[in-house]
């Protein structure tokens, strides 16, 4: 994209039998929108028609076929099927509504690989109606043929929440927990935050699995022997994490106010304080991919659509970080693109060891960096 023109913003439908039109149309009532960007909504003319009937909502779509064809200023309307296929029973969950998701999520892809749009902001899916979908994170990743590992991110204005594991049974988490995969998911986390946020030093708070961290083995010993070693490999990685913390103290006392970001073992465990503290501006956001792609924290919500109470508060702040990251990323990339020759030291010592060490042949003293924090 040329430097003059505005980011393009692809927003795909999510199921059309949800919330996603109607936060769609709602954030961007809000003329000031169009002034900062070129949103491209992947969907169909007739389904967003009936939305916005059912809202109320006297809407001017710019329809087109063809990404190129967006125009500034305007709000545009990318068909991805005909409408009239897709049957709207606002408030269900049918196959051909979540069918539909995926109709535009697949062209939204295929049009990013050809460079016409700059990010992607995601409505929600029903994954119980969309065949072979279990997640937007997953599935773009295996549609751009992203062999690398991602994390989604959940930010809020004062709390940012990573998990270790996600979507699994709470009877299966301890088994599936290990100190590869905790090491995996806070180098992720930290390198998100550096590139996407631009926190130059981020601060990570790591939380237990257990009851009070496990009470010294009294109530499990994953503390001891899982996640305290991780946090240990993280440190020695120049990450810096702190912890275990017991989550219920932890949130209790507003610790998170001290940290950039927090890592939760489970689903639970991070989604629960999030959406009480953030419930209205939460936005996910999936970082390891070269596509910037973000979406509201909140879900399909088919108990509310087409009632008009949704606030669009999450879209909002979902279209704003998609533009702050894409942004960052350049930023962040550009002094990489001609690095300067290694010194004579650092040639014979490829590692990452060498950005951290005090003098040649010594390793950091724990007290040292506790020092310099």
């Amino acid at each position: 994209m040329e430097n003059e023109k505005k980011i393009r913003v692809a927003i795909t439908h999510g199921d059309t039998n949800g919330v996603g039109y109607e936060l769609i149309l709602k954030a961007f009532e809000d003329a000031s929108m169009l002034e900062l960007c070129t949103p491209i909504i992947y969907g169909s003319p007739q389904v967003a028609d009936i939305h916005a009937k059912a809202l109320d909502m006297d809407v001017h779509f710019n329809v087109i076929n063809d990404a190129r064809k967006a125009s500034d200023n305007r709000l545009n309307l990318l068909n991805c099927f005909d409408g009239e296929d897709i049957p709207v029973e606002l408030g269900q969950a049918t196959p051909e509504s979540g069918q539909a998701a995926l109709t535009a999520l697949d062209r939204a892809l295929d049009d990013y690989k050809q460079g016409l749009f700059d990010v992607l902001v995601t409505a929600p899916v029903n994954r119980s109606t969309t065949k072979g979908f279990h997640g937007h994170a997953e599935y773009i990743a295996h549609k751009l043929g992203v062999n690398g590992k991602t994390i989604s991110l959940l930010a809020g204005e004062e709390l940012r929440v990573a998990l270790v594991t996600n979507n699994l049974a709470i009877k299966d988490i301890a088994e599936s927990l290990t100190r590869q995969k905790i090491v995996e998911k806070g180098a992720l986390l930290h390198e998100a935050l550096r590139r996407d946020l631009r926190i130059s030093s981020p601060r990570i708070a790591v939380l237990s699995l257990n009851p009070r961290c496990g009470e010294d083995g009294a109530l499990g010993d994953e503390e001891k022997e899982i996640i305290t070693p991780a946090i240990s490999e993280l440190e020695e990685q120049g990450i810096q994490a702190f912890g275990p913390y017991a989550a219920d103290g932890f949130f209790g006392r507003a610790d998170y106010y001290d940290f950039d970001a927090v890592l939760a073992m489970y689903h639970d465990q991070g989604m629960a304080p999030f959406k009480t503290l953030a419930a209205e501006e939460g936005v996910r956001l999936t970082s390891g991919l070269s596509l910037v792609r973000t979406a509201p924290a909140g879900g399909v919500s088919f108990s509310l659509a087409g009632r008009g109470q949704t606030d669009p508060c999450a879209m909002h702040h979902a279209i704003y970080l998609a533009i702050d990251v894409f942004r960052n990323r350049i930023n962040y990339d550009e002094p990489l693109k001609n690095p300067l020759p290694k010194l004579y030291h650092e040639k014979r010592d490829e590692s990452e060891k060498v950005r951290f060490r005090s003098a040649p042949n010594k390793e950091p003293n724990k007290g040292e960096e506790a020092a310099e924090r």
